[in-house]
């Protein structure tokens, strides 16, 4: 099983994947540590992220999660995954480049990756600046939050995924995504 934790930053997705990591026994990746530093320049900066700047950093995220299933491994990345393209990268549910010879093929149906569950991570925008504006050391410039709320396609239909609430405390949400796993 490869479980993503997604939300925007801030929503505790390192913290709650880390914690459910080491209770699980499963392997732990922070999609943050592979950034660029381009991208961790701009966004200390106060400059969102586009397309453009994500996709290599979502490419290598999407090697990361096709070997470990390809080995059978469980594992947590803690991953943003804003939009319902980026999380179909991740899944290999979209192919990232298309040539004419791709665009004849069949695409899989969203969702088909039954062994990879999103859990969304959600909460106010207050709350959740709270969290930032007390965050020491991050790249991240809190001046950001509105631009990831706003480029936020929650998971919906088809995707394979569940809700948790930020308004926990982290053994809580940690225990509700271990109950949703069985």
């Amino acid at each position: 099983m490869i479980l993503i934790l997604m939300g925007v930053s801030g929503c505790g997705k390192t913290a709650v994947g880390s914690c459910l990591a080491s209770k699980l026994g499963w392997k732990f990746y922070d999609a943050d540590d592979y950034h660029p530093k381009e991208n961790k320049e701009k966004m200390a900066k106060g400059i969102p992220l586009d397309d453009e700047d994500r996709l290599p950093w979502l490419c290598t995220l999407q090697e990361i999660v096709m070997r470990e299933k390809s080995f059978g491994a469980n594992m947590i990345l803690a991953c943003s995954s804003l939009k319902r393209m980026y999380r179909r990268i991740l899944t290999c549910e979209q192919r990232t480049v298309n040539t004419d010879s791709e665009q004849n093929q069949e695409q899989p149906q969203l969702g088909s990756n039954k062994d990879i569950l999103f859990v969304f991570l959600h909460g106010s925008i207050e709350l959740i600046t709270k969290r930032l504006e007390s965050r020491k050391g991050h790249y991240m410039s809190p001046s950001l939050l509105q631009s990831q709320f706003d480029t936020l396609e929650a998971p919906e239909g088809t995707e394979n995924f569940i809700d948790i609430s930020i308004e926990k405390s982290i053994p809580e949400m940690v225990a509700e995504i271990g109950k949703n796993l069985g």
